[in-house]
């Protein structure tokens, strides 16, 4: 399974903030906020990843990210010449999603859950049947997003994009899987009626085959997109009392590679001795402890 991260825009809502400055570089609280969902996709076990951005972002987000291989990771770029949908993404990386299942998240969203090996599951359970999966989640103002409308077994009926009169209170995130045929797919997606090629419009080709499933996001997972001033500052509040609260960091990209075997404890080690100190060093010195203690629990 691929990896998608579509950190392309403008950046015109957080105008001023983003006039030198890519959105995806803005801090949310201590981490950039790709991090956010760079993360994301290594939970979901993925390894191969395609960042799409401007072609100003780009070499801005290339010097911070890298090859990837510092976290195990196989990192490569596209240049969106302009931002005409999020369907463009798939024809852009037709040729790095080589016919396999491929997962991508907005650069602007934040996912937090307990569940996430249960939603793993499901969503490449759903890929093992050529089936897409989109993430619905509860909010008061469907109308912003597009909208999930489910029957009483939670079997998609319907998504449309920003309707004026919503279906439900379901709105889909920046989080889609779609099978390998998704860049077939998304060549046929014709332009809006606002001039994009509208991701809802590919998630209902799926549907219309029957070969479209939804997860329900629901109590104890927190989804948030932090592409407006409000939105930012909303979620640099939640990490920051979470992380203080639970004594952890979320979106630590050392931590979730070293916990999933992808790198050693070695390589976090080399990157604890460049920072030398400050408190995420202080924070990965305690993640090598908690793996090594672990790991020589394990029977040899």
């Amino acid at each position: 399974m691929k990896g998608i991260i579509l950190a392309g825009g403008s950046g015109t809502r957080m105008y001023p903030m983003t006039k030198s400055v890519s959105k995806q570089m803005l801090p949310v609280y201590d981490k950039p906020m790709i991090y956010y969902p760079l993360t994301v996709l290594m939970l979901f076990d993925i390894k191969d990843i395609l960042i799409i951005s401007t072609p100003e972002d780009t070499p801005v987000i290339t010097k911070l990210l890298g090859s990837g291989a510092e976290w195990g990771l196989n990192l490569q770029y596209k240049v969106q010449p302009s931002p005409d949908g999020l369907a463009q993404a798939f024809t852009l990386g037709k040729e790095f999603i080589g016919g396999e299942p491929v997962i991508m998240i907005l650069g602007d969203n934040l996912l937090y859950t307990s569940s996430f090996k249960d939603i793993v599951a499901e969503t490449k359970a759903n890929a093992a049947k050529n089936l897409a999966t989109i993430f619905g989640y509860r909010v008061p103002d469907p109308e912003r997003f597009g909208v999930i409308e489910f029957d009483r077994d939670k079997n998609v009926l319907s998504v449309e994009e920003k309707p004026k009169q919503p279906k439900s209170d379901y709105a889909a995130i920046g989080l889609y899987c779609y099978p390998g045929d998704v860049s077939e797919k998304a060549a046929q997606v014709k332009p809006s009626a606002r001039g994009e090629l509208e991701i809802t419009d590919l998630s209902d080709a799926y549907l219309k085959e029957g070969r479209l499933k939804a997860i329900s996001l629901g109590r104890g997972t927190t989804w948030l997109d932090a592409g407006t001033p409000d939105s930012l500052m909303d979620a640099s509040l939640f990490v920051q009392i979470t992380e203080r609260r639970q004594s952890i960091k979320i979106a630590c990209p050392e931590e979730v590679a070293l916990r999933k075997g992808l790198i050693t404890t070695a390589a976090v080690n080399k990157k604890i001795d460049s920072l030398k100190k400050g408190a995420y060093a202080e924070y990965l010195k305690r993640v090598v402890k908690e793996v090594s203690e672990c790991n020589s629990l394990k029977p040899q």
